[in-house]
């Protein structure tokens, strides 16, 4: 996977000192949700390119714990560190996070999350284009709509996802945007609130599908892949079977079990989006910056693919 770096020279950082030449740097990882397949995948590629670098790393899992992300990030400063990213929990505290580092002169970089300073101003940042991955989904099942001759009379669309996080808001609008204009019909869309986990997912899915009995034809998306499986395993417990669900996942991590496994799912397809690469990429800005002096590119975007049952393993999906 490539990543394409653009920079128009907006460090929201004051400039960090210098670390010597043969000094060591010591950078930081704060993660919001750290046990989720995903970001533990960000965690082990951002820690494998700081080994190669020669830098140390340090990890920490925030959970979902807004305070915890400041404390977290206190202690950082307070421990010397020379460079943070940070997968923020709430993106209500970027203006406090990014002042803080900025005080303290530590260059810092947003990762997965958009996170603004008091003015409006993003922090430089690693991550994805939600509305472009939205936008790929919406496409893939549209496509796969069409080709199971599927109308909108007897089929409805459950969107789930986190409601207040901007990129989950960004990648479900994207996906219903293209949806709507690939597929050639006008089919209904149930939002559904969750906590962005498989186990929320079902659980709060699980009343829209019982109230929907007429529905034969469902076609599944969400923030991520805990979202999709999560209603797609909602659909088939409700005794939907697997050729009437059209579920096309974002991230690819959890869909791949059941292709590894040989079943007959729900699960079509989904958008692969490689955790570990943005991991290694947020490192390497931060080191850059720190060790040379390089400018944080403004905005740097991972490139992602769909995959499904028959090309994921070619695709370098980590199953496991």
């Amino acid at each position: 996977m490539v990543l394409a770096g653009c920079s128009s020279g907006q460090d929201t950082a004051a400039p960090a000192q210098q670390a010597p030449a043969n000094g060591k740097i010591t950078l930081y990882y704060l993660q919001k949700q750290g046990d989720q397949q995903y970001f533990v995948e960000q965690a082990q590629g951002a820690q494998e390119k700081a080994k190669e670098l020669g830098a140390d790393l340090k990890v920490v899992n925030l959970g979902q714990d807004a305070n915890k992300a400041i404390t977290e990030l206190d202690a950082a400063v307070a421990q010397g560190a020379n460079g943070i990213a940070i997968v923020v929990p709430d993106q209500a505290i970027g203006p406090e996070v990014i002042d803080k580092a900025k005080s303290a002169g530590i260059p810092l970089v947003a990762s997965d999350d958009v996170i603004k300073d008091g003015s409006g101003k993003n922090a430089a940042f690693v991550g994805f284009n939600g509305t472009q991955m939205g936008t790929s989904v919406g496409q893939e099942a549209a496509k796969l709509f069409k080709a199971a001759g599927w109308t909108a009379a007897d089929t409805k669309i459950i969107s789930a996802y986190k409601q207040d996080l901007t990129v989950c808001t960004d990648r479900v609008n994207g996906a219903k945007a293209a949806f709507q204009k690939d597929a050639g019909a006008q089919v209904p869309v149930i939002d559904v609130g969750t906590d962005n986990s498989p186990v929320d997912a079902q659980n709060r899915s699980g009343a829209v599908i019982s109230s929907n009995p007429g529905v034969k034809h469902w076609v599944v998306w969400g923030c991520n892949d805990e979202n999709e499986t999560g209603v797609v395993t909602a659909l088939a417990n409700s005794g939907v079977a697997a050729n009437n669900i059209i579920g096309v996942g974002l991230g690819a991590y959890l869909d791949c079990k059941d292709w590894a496994a040989g079943k007959d799912t729900g699960n079509k397809s989904s958008l692969y989006i490689s955790g570990a690469e943005v991991g290694r990429t947020a490192i390497q800005v931060l080191f850059d910056k720190v060790k040379n002096g390089k400018e944080l590119p403004a905005e740097t975007i991972a490139k992602t693919q769909i995959v499904n049952k028959d090309n994921f393993k070619q695709a370098g999906v980590n199953c496991t």
